[in-house]
């Protein structure tokens, strides 16, 4: 058992924020224990663990490629697809990225990542892979959902695969009884997958009992189900099955307004992904109009190649910020709320993303004592506010400190950097 003590504020949960001690343990956030380690935590804000709904993992071994920046999404694209041809995808260098991918989102305060892993090369040990990012997760103490995405992959081949990685990893309901792993199947988008990719995939989540995910409404997505099948992405979705409670859509920047009721009345949870959506040239997903509307949103960082951090705070803040520009703006408390129990409700998980009796104990850190928080009146909005690339002093996932004094507990740092720098000079 773990007791944080003296806290500047307790974040608990988008409603209630208190001070005094937080009793963290591997069965959840309890009442005082009868003994344990008590941490001194004064002068620092305690937030639930941040949920980062949209990572690519695999391309933190991709950042700022030349060819990938200002350029239309095919160019992106036939970029991104060379540099991993070239490369190699297999197992090693799945390892290697998601080990830099998951030890910067602890670092950054994220305690659940959620993986679309797109890149499956042909006739590759796709289970290998899989387990190759789980093992990856594991070894440093993150909670992980992994999707068994697909991009323009054989239907028969992608579903088959799902149905493997699912029997290999979680075999049943989609989650580990420790909490500790997630799987869930998800197409990139209409852009890439047809209706025979959706509907196979479809049958796989519902046999297994594992949620969907999928991408809608980026530029490239409502451009494409334009000029393919002259209609609206939503349509498409619709039409095969994918607007429903099970499912969550990320980027959503066009969305029309009677779009945003059409999502409501579905259902669907959404993600936001700011740092992805306007480097792309994607636009701004009007965020407050579906909070208004009733749909739970989360934020997601998306991958290297296209938002080269994961550090999904900075990527709060950025939504707040932006936020105007697709209607009304954002409180800090919303953002905070998106990164936390919004990521969770879109995985299922009703145990993350707050700090209440019985809550998956993960929380985070954030030391507000310092001179970029001098003046601030309010110490929670000024973790957004003030502080642009703030980190955690401390993270803990499942009751156990995974982050301590800003350095892995689980591991070197640089030897997970000397991972991927070998494999890729290799």
């Amino acid at each position: 058992m773990l007791t944080l003590s003296g806290a500047t504020a307790i974040v608990v949960d988008d409603a209630s924020t208190r001070t005094g001690d937080l009793h963290l343990g591997p069965d959840g956030v309890s009442g005082p224990p009868l003994a344990g380690d008590v941490l001194d935590v004064s002068g620092c804000v305690v937030t639930p663990g941040l949920v980062n709904a949209h990572h690519h993992l695999l391309q933190s071994a991709f950042r700022t490629l030349p060819g990938t920046r200002g350029v239309p999404m095919a160019a992106w694209l036939q970029r991104m697809s060379e540099a991993y041809t070239a490369e190699g995808v297999d197992p090693a260098l799945v390892r290697a990225a998601a080990r830099v991918g998951v030890a910067e989102s602890l670092l950054d305060g994220v305690t659940t990542v959620a993986d679309h892993h797109l890149t499956w090369p042909s006739g590759a040990d796709t289970v290998a892979m899989a387990r190759a990012t789980a093992d990856a997760a594991r070894s440093l103490g993150i909670r992980l959902a992994f999707v068994r995405g697909a991009a323009r992959d054989d239907p028969e081949e992608a579903a088959s695969s799902a149905a493997a990685i699912i029997e290999a990893l979680v075999p049943h309901g989609g989650v580990t009884a420790d909490g500790m792993l997630q799987v869930a199947v998800g197409p990139a988008g209409v852009h890439s997958d047809t209706e025979a990719t959706f509907r196979l995939m479809g049958e796989v989540a519902s046999r297994y009992g594992v949620r969907r995910r999928t991408q809608a409404n980026e530029q490239v997505d409502v451009d494409i189900a334009a000029e393919r099948y002259g209609r609206r992405p939503l349509d498409l979705l619709d039409e095969w099955g994918w607007l429903a409670p099970d499912v969550t859509l990320a980027h959503l920047c066009g969305v029309t307004e009677a779009e945003t009721a059409r999502l409501a009345a579905s259902g669907i949870t959404a993600t936001h992904a700011p740092g992805c959506d306007l480097p792309m040239g994607w636009g701004v997903a009007p965020v407050g109009r579906l909070l208004d509307a009733g749909v739970a949103v989360g934020l997601g960082t998306s991958g290297g190649g296209s938002n080269d951090a994961g550090h999904l705070l900075a990527d709060a803040r950025l939504a707040m910020q932006v936020s105007p520009l697709a209607g009304r703006g954002l409180a800090a408390a919303e953002a905070l709320t998106m990164a936390t129990s919004g990521s969770a409700r879109g995985l299922g998980r009703p145990e993350l993303g707050h700090l209440r009796p019985g809550a998956a104990a993960d929380a985070c850190v954030w030391d507000v004592s310092g001179v970029h928080d001098a003046g601030v009146a309010d110490p929670v909005a000024g973790l957004l506010w003030a502080n642009p690339g703030r980190r955690p002093r401390h993270v803990i996932v499942a009751g156990r400190l995974v982050v301590r004094d800003y350095a892995l507990v689980d591991a070197d740092e640089r030897d997970v950097v000397a991972e991927l720098a070998s494999r890729l000079d290799g």
